[in-house]
Parts: C-alpha cells; structure tokens; sequence
C-alpha cells in the first residue's frame, strides 16, 4: 500500500505597494495596495508578454483583477505613472518561475 502525503495549499502571494499619489475615491484615500499573485483564469484576455514588458493597458486591465482594496478600471487609468510601473514590477513578478526568480526548493 502506498502512502500518500498531502502538502498544505500554498497561500497566495501578495505585495504590497505604496502608492506616491494616493486613489481618491469619494472621502476616502487608498494610500496602499495589496496586490495578489493572479491565477490563470484571471490572466484571460491578456497578453502575458504584455504584462512581463509592462505595457500599460495589460496592467490596467489586471490591476483592478488583482487590487486589494479593489480598484475600479477607471481609478486604474488614473493611477500616477509611478504607481502603476510599480504595480507592473510586482505584477510582471509574479509571473517568473522559481528558477528565474533565483529562488530554489
């Protein structure tokens, strides 16, 4: 009979990132995101090599997707252009294997 193991689901990765120019949405001002590693569905309809080159209506399409405190398309289209190479940077991370993050098991 063979045993099998189960390894624990592992948790989705997050970045926060702090944002130069806070989102004004109504009184309240989003000075920070939390931006989480996408999964496969919600990279549909968008260019992966898009996103790794950082092109900026990939990332607008995938920042609103992946936000937390979720951002609205349109908050995502006003970002200041700082914020929003910023989130690409730790979007476009996500999507590098271990390997070419230089990460090992």
């Amino acid at each position: 009979m063979t045993e099998k193991t189960t390894t624990p689901a592992a948790q989705p990765t997050t970045a926060t990132v702090e944002l130069d120019t806070p989102v004004v949405r109504g009184e309240q001002r989003i000075a920070e995101i939390a931006l989480r590693k996408p999964s496969a569905g919600e990279l549909r309809g968008v260019n992966l090599a898009d996103v790794l080159q950082m092109q900026t209506d990939a990332l607008i399409k995938l920042i609103p997707r992946l936000s937390q405190p979720s951002l609205t398309d349109h908050e995502a289209r006003q970002m200041d252009p700082a914020d929003l190479v910023q989130c690409g940077s730790e979007i476009a991370g996500f999507l590098l294997s271990k390997r070419a993050r230089g990460e090992t098991e």
